[in-house]
């Protein structure tokens, strides 16, 4: 590849990027953000000098416009922080994106194709902290599912260790989690078609109970102004705090 984009002068090259194959030779799609991973494993061929991409948003933004009024660009970020970002459920860029140009210090523009002359938001290394304004991702319809060993014994490794295996047997990603001496309560996707075969399988072995039509909300640099926008006049079924993040499981 690198051969072929080095032999051409002054010349455009339009690819796919969504369509690709698996192992045995056969057409299939790489999934959500595929173009944008194509784009960036190219760069890193390449050594590209950057990577843009273009969206139907400014930029990346500190909130999804589509529920929150008061969403503004970041920009630019780091490509540490883009990776937290998707992480906690940000949508525009995918994780696997970021990779492939960190690796070769090539930033990645996030720009407006209903505004090309805007600057949108550029990702790249940054060798400082930011300043940035919190950071509010929303995951909808979620279920909190508590888990208690009936036998009333600490929730220690051997118990842990347990639990994620039947998580990860019936691919059932966790959100975030916690727990107590004889309590583990983990948020996942409710649209899972393995939850009543895993709670099952739980059940063996645990008192297992749950809520649903539930809201998780992450904050990334957070404030006490941020949280009270977020959770005010909801029922809070689970509160986490670490230094830059604070999540909460709301009704």
């Amino acid at each position: 590849m690198r051969k072929a984009f080095s032999d051409a002068n002054n010349t455009v090259f339009v690819t796919q990027g969504f369509i690709g194959s698996d192992i045995s030779h056969h057409t299939t799609t790489l999934g959500r953000e595929g173009s944008d991973y194509s784009a960036s494993s190219i760069a890193h061929i390449i050594d590209a000098e950057s990577v843009t991409i273009w969206k139907d948003v400014p930029g990346i933004m500190n909130a999804d416009p589509a529920w929150c009024d008061f969403a503004e660009k970041l920009d630019e970020i780091s490509f540490h922080e883009a990776i937290e970002l998707a992480f906690y459920g940000a949508k525009v860029i995918h994780p696997k994106t970021i990779k492939p140009i960190e690796n070769k210090n090539i930033p990645l523009y996030v720009r407006s194709f209903k505004d090309p002359s805007a600057k949108g938001t550029v990702i790249r290394k940054l060798d400082y902290a930011l300043d940035l304004v919190p950071v509010y991702i929303l995951k909808q319809n979620q279920v909190l599912i508590s888990i208690s060993p009936k036998d009333f014994s600490f929730i220690v490794e051997e118990n842990m260790s347990n639990i994620f295996g039947l998580f990860a047997k019936y691919k059932v990603k966790v959100n975030v989690m916690q727990n107590s001496a004889i309590d583990f309560s983990a948020s996942i996707d409710a649209n899972n078609r393995n939850f009543d075969a895993l709670v099952a399988d739980l059940q063996k072995e645990y008192f297992v109970k749950y809520n649903e039509n539930l809201q998780l909300i992450t904050i990334r640099y957070y404030n006490d102004e941020a949280i009270n926008r977020m959770i005010s006049g909801h029922k809070v079924y689970m509160t986490q705090k670490s230094r830059k993040t604070a999540r909460f499981v709301i009704e």
